[in-house]
């Protein structure tokens, strides 16, 4: 080539900052910070450290990564940050919850980024069960005596927040008689309140019960009434868990079965790892790369399992970037959401 022609070449490359041209030793001797949407400690974390020394194995130059907690307003304060404040360098990811996607979805305020923007690096996990239990004191032992009580103590994190979400749903498609729904708690502080007698009932995903309070089970300190399974037909396998009935079997319209539907949507972006848009080509291409082969390591699946005793069920970048262009969007149904999800009186079915 002549010297002129590669010094056009020169200069238009140095104009092309995001040419996906690999870098391999970017990442050697960097930092990576990873920005989780939720307090410190639970299963949540347990995940994330599951992950995080297989995917510093396969991220070319092995550079460290550490967890940045950044709580609040049901993932979009860490959802607003990525967005709009974060480096868009490839050394600042976040692990983010359903509230991502549910907030913009169900148009919620106080989203300021851009589901359709973001970059999906995949999940560890798009399997879940969420179960309903009340304290066994009450003596509610079958869905009869369930039904029959009146003004059950529901407990819940916030108003929106995915268990006060799939609590309403087993109180609206079981139809308990006016249900209290009492927020303002941790996770942890809400199993607490259980066994004071503060609360009288909750859900929670069936692996965290199995991890944080075995003794809910073991002890039968609760009374287990139904499973909402995600997707239809997954069942966690414990035998506490098995033979319950699942929560869309007692929807009756098909606007009910669409609410389950866009629910069961939002809980499969579980555990989602995204970039910053405007993070350069070659990184991204780099960081799917080295979650791809993540989510297949065996070392990954023997860490999950071993920290949550649940096995993971991961989903690659491609796979979970579907998921978000394919959630239900009907403008009815997000109505009939927002109002389950909401704090008013559940409606009549």
């Amino acid at each position: 080539m002549k010297p002129v022609a590669m010094a056009w070449l020169g200069m238009f490359l140095g104009l092309m900052p995001n040419l996906s041209w690999a870098q391999p030793d970017f990442y050697r001797g960097k930092l990576i910070t990873l920005i989780q949407d939720s307090t410190p400690g639970g299963v949540g974390q347990l995940r994330t450290q599951a992950l995080l020394p297989v995917l510093q194995k396969h991220i070319p130059g092995e550079p460290r990564i550490v967890m940045q907690f950044m709580p609040g307003a049901g993932g979009r304060t860490a959802a607003n940050h990525l967005y709009n404040n974060a480096p868009r360098d490839g050394l600042t990811l976040g692990r983010v919850s359903s509230g991502l996607i549910t907030s913009a979805v169900l148009g919620l305020p106080g989203v300021h980024y851009d589901i359709k923007k973001l970059i999906y690096l995949g999940s560890g996990h798009n399997e879940v069960n969420n179960v309903f239990f009340s304290r066994s004191q009450l003596g509610l032992n079958n869905l009869t005596k369930l039904k029959a009580a009146t003004g059950l103590r529901i407990g819940g994190q916030s108003v929106g927040h995915s268990n006060y979400v799939i609590a309403r749903l087993f109180a609206w498609l079981l139809d308990l008689k006016e249900p209290r729904f009492v927020v303002g708690f941790s996770g942890a502080e809400m199993d607490v309140a259980l066994m004071q007698g503060e609360l009288d009932a909750r859900a929670n995903s069936a692996e965290t019960v199995v991890q944080r309070t075995p003794q809910f089970i073991n002890e039968r300190l609760m009374n287990f009434h139904g499973v909402a399974e995600i997707p239809h037909g997954y069942r966690y396998k414990h035998p506490a868990f098995g033979e319950l009935p699942a929560l869309h079997s007692f929807s009756k319209t098909d606007k009910e079965k669409r609410v389950l539907d866009m629910f069961a949507a939002f809980g499969r972006f579980s555990q989602a790892f995204v970039l910053p848009p405007g993070t350069p080509n070659d990184r991204v291409r780099t960081l799917k790369d080295a979650f791809r082969k993540s989510w297949k390591d065996p070392e990954f699946n023997a860490n999950w399992t071993k920290m949550t005793r649940a096995d993971p069920s991961p989903l690659m970048p491609e796979e979970l970037e579907e998921l978000v262009k394919n959630i239900p969007r009907d403008p009815e149904d997000i109505k009939l959401y927002n109002t389950i999800a909401g704090a008013d009186p559940l409606p009549r079915r």
